[in-house]
């Protein structure tokens, strides 16, 4: 009973470990960016020696890995499956892109931080293929709502894509723009976009 109880607290203090390791990890790369985070800074965070966090972590490859899903988990995204349910599209997109928006701004300073660098260093982005694949499910609802007129849809699925990007928003908001007048500014867009395909159309 004894070693069952001394191998069950071992467990629990290098699960403890791995924890603080990963939390973090999230903490530098939501403050400095994934890029500038070095294995040496998250082992000094986490208050462990380097050889401990290699034990947990391996490769750096193996802590972003670690580090997306524990902040995925801890902090995630609207969802965009039950916006299905509002068949008219410009009341689709209002909701979606409110609760975007919302999401934007309880999580700025962060995702500024991660995206910027998954932008500048694309070979980051297979850590972060939970948000990419989030992305591309808000596009395919959002456009789903829009009836598919003519050939034109790739300029609407654009317009569509550039509403819900985190970037949009932000220099929307670096330009003081409330949340709710940048979500109808963004519907105005769409709708001038919308309006443009069906008169050339014509």
């Amino acid at each position: 009973m004894a070693r069952k109880y001394k191998l069950k607290r071992r467990a629990e203090r290098q699960e403890e470990t791995r924890r603080r390791i990963v939390e973090a990890a999230v903490e530098l790369h939501t403050t400095l960016g994934p890029a500038h985070t070095t294995m040496l800074a998250v082992a000094e965070r986490a208050g462990v020696e380097r050889p401990t966090l290699y034990r947990h972590f391996p490769t750096s490859k193996d802590l972003f890995c670690a580090c997306s899903s524990h902040h995925w988990s801890q902090n995630p995204p609207p969802n965009p499956e039950p916006w299905l349910k509002i068949a008219d599209p410009e009341a689709r997109l209002r909701q979606g892109l409110t609760e975007l928006y919302e999401y934007y701004s309880r999580h700025e300073h962060g995702m500024w931080k991660i995206l910027r660098d998954l932008e500048d260093m694309p070979e980051l982005r297979p850590f972060a293929a939970h948000r990419i694949a989030h992305r591309e499910r808000v596009r395919q609802v959002l456009v789903g709502a829009w009836p598919d007129r003519d050939q034109r849809r790739k300029l609407l699925t654009a317009a569509l894509r550039h509403a819900a990007d985190f970037f949009a928003w932000r220099s929307l908001r670096r330009q003081r723009l409330p949340n709710e007048a940048a979500v109808e500014m963004m519907i105005s867009w769409v709708r001038s976009v919308v309006a443009k395909r069906i008169s050339k159309r014509g």
